[in-house]
């Protein structure tokens, strides 16, 4: 396993040099330009400005810079937020995100997985088409609408909790809530169609036949090998929770990471982009690694050689 877990870290530090190249390339070829204004600058003054950013060099100097510098774990500085370093915007924003993403996924895992395994337990009633039924509400709605909706009746009707922004933890319940919807409703689907899966295996019947009830059999035989998709699953879901929904931190008025992410893209503050892009490929690494690495403890059929 120790084996296996160092070819994985360094099989990383490729894949994160060709996400950085990607992205620095395309970065370069979309239209308009970090020192783009609506009020063109005087040439002298875009000039300086240029080579204060090495803009100025050829696009092969600019890339070996960058490359450079994100060897050195050195982002560089933000070029529309003067005095701010890349590396400052993430420190500054990323424990927002992690804390609501992290939450988020929490109560995902914790209601989808009950809901999911629930609903196999009771394969065709009522229960079962209830639970399906919300978790198709749930993928279905964006999180633009349900963000909005949760305000109205919780703060506006019931006036049960505070608006927005980043407070105590009531401040937290309407954009965990919000966040967690859509992951709650997967993971509850993926959940169903594992267990049952699961459930129809022969070492189910072996333990009924061995006299092991309902409950015996789903939470200490059939669950740990039927939350297997689910696992799978959280590779990508995690880095996308953790690392900031845009539309919950817009809505909420949160100061994460995903914000500085979409008002880089917009304005053109490559540098930012840049290390935003970065922080979730690397993000979406380890999590992926987590995962391989929890089958082997879930299923003890799979090894890694």
């Amino acid at each position: 396993m120790l084996t296996y877990i160092a070819k994985r870290l360094a099989w990383m530090i490729p894949t994160v040099w060709a996400v950085a190249t990607l992205a620095f390339l395309l970065m370069r070829a979309a239209p308009g330009g970090p020192f783009d204004a609506e009020r063109k600058l005087p040439p002298s003054i875009e000039k300086n400005v240029k080579a204060k950013y090495h803009y100025d060099e050829p696009l092969w100097r600019q890339y070996a810079r960058y490359i450079g510098g994100v060897a050195r774990f050195d982002l560089g500085p933000s070029l529309k937020l003067q005095g701010r370093g890349v590396n400052e915007i993430i420190a500054q924003a990323l424990p927002y995100s992690l804390a609501l993403g992290g939450l988020a996924l929490g109560v995902a895992l914790f209601l989808g997985i009950i809901l999911g395994t629930v609903a196999a337990a009771h394969r065709n009633t009522p229960l079962d088409h209830a639970v399906m039924v919300v978790a198709l509400a749930g993928i279905s709605i964006p999180t633009f609408v349900i963000g909005p909706l949760l305000i109205i009746l919780l703060v506006f009707v019931l006036r049960f909790l505070p608006v927005a922004q980043w407070g105590g933890p009531a401040h937290l319940v309407m954009p965990v809530l919000t966040l967690s919807a859509p992951f709650t409703a997967y993971v509850a689907r993926l959940m169903r169609a594992g267990m049952l899966d699961v459930l129809n295996q022969p070492f189910i019947r072996a333990a009924r036949a061995k006299g092991a009830g309902g409950v015996s059999v789903v939470y200490r035989h059939a669950l740990k090998v039927a939350v297997l998709p689910v696992v799978t699953f959280l590779g990508p879901a995690s880095a996308q929770l953790l690392t900031g929904s845009v539309v919950v931190e817009k809505i909420f008025n949160l100061p994460g990471l995903g914000r500085f992410f979409v008002n880089s893209a917009f304005n053109r503050d490559h540098t930012v982009a840049l290390g935003a892009a970065l922080v979730y490929c690397v993000m979406l690494l380890v999590f992926n690694l987590l995962v391989d690495i929890s089958y082997a403890w879930l299923d003890p059929r799979i090894r890694y050689r």
